[in-house]
């Protein structure tokens, strides 16, 4: 199984994970033109996807559904609060009839050689999900737009190999930073945002031999660097109750514009 980020950020989002055999997307929250360009530089067509699933209905996930859905006519999966938010959303409108697929949080479907789990998350938005993927014995997830987790989230995540997981924002840089205060608010609430430190405790719950590959994303421009996302996650892990040091796994951070490396597990 492969796993890469087309694109990870607040401006735009879009992860490709795929087998042999079967090919989807997380989100389609960048032109058509920049998703068709990340799948060309794995070898696949647009209309070779088995299916696009939308976490939720904010426009920086759904950016470009409606023209690359109705450019393939691709299969959309979400839940169906999530579906009725992207037909009411002014940045995308109506989308071709007949490609729905509903589902429910911790409810598993197969698209192809995948299953595929999703399960519910702390965001706000109507019926938020990340989504678990597994397949020939491997396994990896797509987790970002959190405020917060629990036990619950960390149940979903055991034994994985990969994870593309949400290091949003600096805290210090958040709350010194121009953004009015109910944004503060709003991304430091339970409904938020993943901070670079939450991100290092929940990845430090999920660590174990087997692990591969943990790939930051959907980092803020204007309140978190790169640099600062990794350092803090790896710090955390370090000092954190768990067995290992936060150099004893692979991390990388996914950058907003442009493809990160292939994941293969």
């Amino acid at each position: 199984m492969r796993l890469v980020s087309i694109a990870s950020g607040s401006s735009g989002n879009c992860i490709y994970m795929g087998t042999d055999t079967t090919h989807i997307l997380i989100d389609a929250g960048i032109s058509t033109k920049r998703i068709e360009t990340g799948l060309a530089a794995l070898g696949i067509k647009g209309g070779e996807l088995s299916g696009i699933l939308i976490t939720h209905e904010h426009s920086d996930h759904i950016g470009g559904l409606r023209v690359f859905s109705k450019r393939h006519e691709i299969p959309i999966y979400t839940t169906k609060e999530t579906y009725e938010g992207i037909l009411s959303s002014r940045s995308v409108g109506a989308l071709p009839g007949g490609l729905h697929r509903e589902i429910v949080p911790d409810e598993a479907f197969c698209i192809g050689d995948m299953t595929i789990t999703p399960f519910s998350i702390c965001h706000d938005a109507a019926n938020p999900c990340a989504f678990r993927v597994d397949a020939k014995g491997a396994s990896a997830a797509v987790v970002t737009d959190l405020g917060n987790y629990s036990q619950y989230t960390v149940n979903h995540l055991l034994g994985l190999d990969a994870v593309l997981l949400e290091a949003n924002h600096d805290v210090r840089m958040l709350e010194t930073g121009p953004y009015p205060y109910y944004l503060k608010k709003r991304i430091m609430g339970n409904e938020g945002h993943l901070s670079n430190d939450s991100a290092g405790r929940l990845l430090g719950e999920l660590l174990h031999d087997g692990f591969q590959k943990a790939l930051l994303g959907h980092l803020s421009k204007e309140n978190n660097f790169a640099d600062l996302a990794y350092e803090t996650v790896r710090l955390e892990i370090t000092e954190g109750e768990n067995a290992y040091q936060g150099t004893d796994f692979d991390i990388a951070v996914a950058d907003r514009n442009l493809m990160s490396e292939i994941i293969y597990i």
